[in-house]
């Protein structure tokens, strides 16, 4: 499968950075007193809350930017240890570590040639980032910027504070749930269930969060 035909973020990493944005927008609209609060208050904590994500998501991107070098750089090492390696026990330790726990733990000896003998034919992979690359960090940033307007929306068009609070509440625990139920449908579980238990989690940490002053 071409490079091309792959997605540019795999769905934990596309409903991850969702979250946290929802998490982050939250975090002020949760700090927001109905009680004394004005337009200029909510006003300045959407500016806040917009402002905070689109930080936050330059340095998630920018984070993933850095990962997909050191990635590539530590298969270029992979690689190179193979190619000057002779010792069979160290190589299939080499590769045994590089594999995922759950293949690690079964594969077999010479299975572990089998894939020693194809790594030696591998090109190493280019160090240099690429514009799929950029395009993926750019896609995390839009999708933390992006995941503070069902948050704020609702403080637009909604006059009455509290009522607003209540919508937006509403629009983050959909937003969640949905989040969720896309992980469950990629984790081949119980979708519904995996929505409700993101919801939950998600109010738990946005209250974790306000309680720390967040």
């Amino acid at each position: 499968m071409s490079n091309e035909r792959e997605p540019l973020l795999d769905p934990i990493d596309r409903v991850c950075e969702i979250v946290f944005g929802v998490l982050m927008a939250l975090s002020f609209t949760g700090a927001l007193s109905v009680a004394t609060a004005g337009r200029q208050e909510v006003r300045t904590m959407m500016f806040t809350a917009l402002g905070c994500n689109l930080a936050w998501g330059l340095v998630d991107a920018v984070m993933y930017l850095i990962r997909a070098a050191t990635e590539r750089r530590r298969k270029n090492t992979l690689l190179a240890q193979l190619r000057t390696t002779h010792d069979k026990p160290e190589t299939h330790r080499l590769i045994t570590e590089a594999l995922p726990q759950l293949f690690a733990a079964i594969v077999q000896p010479a299975a572990l040639d089998a894939l020693h003998e194809g790594l030696l034919t591998v090109r190493e992979p280019t160090i240099r980032l690429g514009a799929r690359d950029y395009a993926a960090a750019f896609g995390i940033f839009a999708l933390v910027a992006l995941a503070t307007f069902p948050v704020v929306i609702p403080f637009i068009f909604i006059s009455k504070i509290v009522l607003a609070l209540r919508v937006s509440n509403m629009l983050a625990i959909v937003t969640l749930f949905i989040g969720g139920f896309a992980l469950g449908r990629y984790a081949g579980g119980k979708p519904w269930m995996s929505g409700l238990a993101m919801s939950g989690i998600g109010v738990a940490l946005l209250a974790i969060i306000i309680a720390l002053g967040g």
